[in-house]
C-alpha cells in the first residue's frame, strides 16, 4: 500500500463528499423561501440513499464483470467476496477506490434535483433516484471507468466525470423538467430565498471539487497537481467571463450569475482536467461558459422547457462542451498515458471523433433510459404535486416543516400587538432615558 497515496484519496472522498450540502446550500438558495426544505432535503437525502445502493449493487453492476462492455455482473452484490485491502494500479486499498467512487454515485443525482424543484413529489424521486442509479449511472461509470467499458475501450477521455457525472445528470434535469411540465409561478431574480447561501454553498463546491479532480489520478503525482492547477484556472476565467456577459447584457454584474459561472468553469474542466495545459483550461472554461450563457438566456426561453435552476444549461451544456474540448486540447505533455493528442496538438480528428461520439452516445441513452423510466414510474406513482400544494409550497405540503420561522419575525410581531402603535409615546420615552440616564421621569418624585 502506498501510504500517500491512500490518505490522498481517502481526503478527496471527504471533499468530495462535502460537495452535496454544499450543493444543497446552493439550490436552497436559489428557490423561494416555500421550497427551501424541500429542496434541500432532496439534495441531501441522496447521500443515505446512494450510499447504501452503492453498496448493495453499484460496485458490484460498475466494476465486477463485463456483460457486453455495457454493464456489470452481480457476482459482488453487497460487496461479498471484495477483497477491500488488495491493491489498484496505484497502489492503492480497493476498499479506498470503492469510497471514492461511492461518493460520485451521491453527487450526480443530486445535481439534477435543481431542475424540478417545487414541484415533484419527493416519494417520486426517490424511486426514479433507485432506478436511475441502477439503470443509468452504473452502466455509465461501466462504459467509460472500467476496462472493460464499450467507451473506454474506444479510447474515450473522461478524467474526473464529463459524460459519466455531468451530461449525464444534466441531461437526466432537462428530461426530467419536459415531462414534469413547468412551474405554476416561477420565481423571479428578487425571490431567491439567500443569496449569501448561494456563495457560500458555491465556495464549498469549488473546495470539494479539487477532490473530484485532482482526487482522480488516485495518486499523489504530477497529473493530480496538474488537474489541481487546470480546475482552478478554468474556473476563475468562467468566472470573469460570466461576470462580463452580466455587465454587457444587463448592464449590472450580479451574485448569482458569478456563482453559475463558477460552477460552469468547474463543469467544463472535469473532463479534461488531468490531460490539458493551462491554456487549455482557460480556454474550455471560457468557451464552455459563453456556450451556457446562451442556452440559458437564448435558446432556453424558446424551448420552452422550465428547468428550475438550469441545471441542464449548467451542468448539461458545459459538461458536454468540456467532453468534446478535451479531444481537441488533451495533450501527452501532461498525461503521457493517453495514447494520442488532440486536435490542437497535432493528433488529427481521431480523439476529437471519439469524443463526438461518446457525448453523443450519453446523451441518447440518458434521453431515452430516462423517458422510459419516468414513464413506466408515472403510471405507478404520481409524479407531480397537486396545484393547491404546489402554490401553498412544498415545504409545508410534503414535510410539514419551513426553513426559517424567525424570517421576517419583527414584523409578525407588529401584526400580532397593534398596541404598540397606541403606546408609542411611552415606549419613546423610555428609549429616551435609556439614551440619556441623567433625564427623570415624572414618576421619580424627585428621588
Amino acid at each position: 500500500m502506498n501510504l500517500a497515496n491512500t490518505a490522498f484519496v481517502i481526503i478527496a472522498s471527504i471533499l468530495v463528499l462535502f460537495m452535496t450540502p454544499g450543493l444543497a446550500f446552493f439550490y436552497g438558495g436559489l428557490v423561494s423561501e416555500k421550497n427551501v426544505v424541500n429542496t434541500m432535503l432532496s439534495v441531501f437525502i441522496m447521500t443515505g440513499v446512494a450510499i447504501l445502493l452503492w453498496v448493495f449493487l453499484g460496485y458490484t453492476l460498475a466494476f465486477s464483470g463485463n456483460i457486453g462492455g455495457i454493464i456489470g455482473n452481480l457476482n459482488h452484490a453487497f460487496m461479498a467476496g471484495i477483497k477491500l485491502t488488495s491493491l489498484t494500479a496505484t497502489h492503492i486499498p480497493v476498499g479506498v477506490y470503492s469510497l471514492f467512487q461511492m461518493m460520485f454515485a451521491i453527487i450526480t443525482p443530486a445535481l439534477f434535483v435543481g431542475a424540478v424543484v417545487g414541484r415533484i413529489r419527493f416519494k417520486f424521486l426517490l424511486i426514479f433516484l433507485v432506478l436511475w442509479s441502477i439503470l443509468i449511472y452504473y452502466p455509465m461509470v461501466h462504459l467509460v471507468w472500467s476496462p472493460a467499458g464499450w467507451l473506454a475501450k474506444l479510447g474515450v477521455l473522461d478524467f474526473a466525470g464529463g459524460t459519466v457525472v455531468h451530461i449525464n445528470a444534466g441531461v437526466t434535469a432537462l428530461v426530467l423538467s419536459a415531462w414534469l411540465g413547468p412551474r405554476l409561478t416561477k420565481t423571479t431574480s428578487t425571490q431567491h430565498y439567500n443569496l449569501p447561501w448561494v456563495l457560500l454553498g458555491t465556495a464549498i463546491l469549488w473546495i470539494g471539487w479539487y477532490g473530484f479532480n485532482a482526487g482522480s489520478a488516485l495518486a499523489v503525482n504530477g497529473v493530480a497537481m496538474q488537474a489541481a492547477i487546470t480546475s482552478t484556472v478554468a474556473t476563475a476565467t468562467a468566472m470573469v467571463v460570466w461576470m462580463f456577459l452580466d455587465i454587457w447584457t444587463t448592464g449590472k454584474p450580479t451574485l448569482v450569475g458569478v456563482c453559475t459561472g463558477t460552477l460552469c468553469g468547474l463543469v467544463a474542466i472535469t473532463p479534461a482536467a488531468g490531460y490539458v495545459t493551462i491554456m487549455g483550461s482557460v480556454a474550455i472554461g471560457a468557451l464552455a461558459t459563453l456556450a451556457s450563457y446562451g442556452f440559458i438566456q437564448l435558446l432556453k426561453p424558446r424551448l420552452g422547457v422550465d428547468d428550475a435552476l438550469d441545471a441542464f444549461g449548467c451542468h448539461g451544456v458545459s459538461g458536454i462542451v468540456g467532453s468534446i474540448l478535451t479531444g481537441v486540447f488533451a495533450t501527452r505533455a501532461v498525461n503521457p498515458t493517453i495514447t494520442q493528442n488532440g486536435l490542437a496538438y497535432g493528433g488529427g480528428w481521431h480523439l476529437l471523433g471519439i469524443q463526438l461520439l461518446a457525448t453523443g452516445f450519453t446523451i441518447a441513452l440518458v434521453a431515452v433510459m430516462g423517458s422510459v423510466l419516468i414513464l413506466i414510474l408515472r403510471r405507478l406513482t404520481p409524479m407531480r404535486v397537486d396545484a393547491t400544494e404546489e402554490r401553498l409550497g412544498l415545504d409545508q405540503g410534503e414535510h410539514g416543516e419551513q426553513a426559517d420561522y424567525t424570517v421576517g419575525l419583527s414584523e409578525r410581531l407588529a401584526d400580532f400587538h397593534p398596541d404598540q402603535e397606541l403606546y408609542a409615546p411611552e415606549f419613546k420615552g423610555q428609549l429616551q432615558r435609556l439614551q440619556h440616564p441623567t433625564i427623570q421621569s415624572p414618576h421619580d418624585n424627585g428621588k
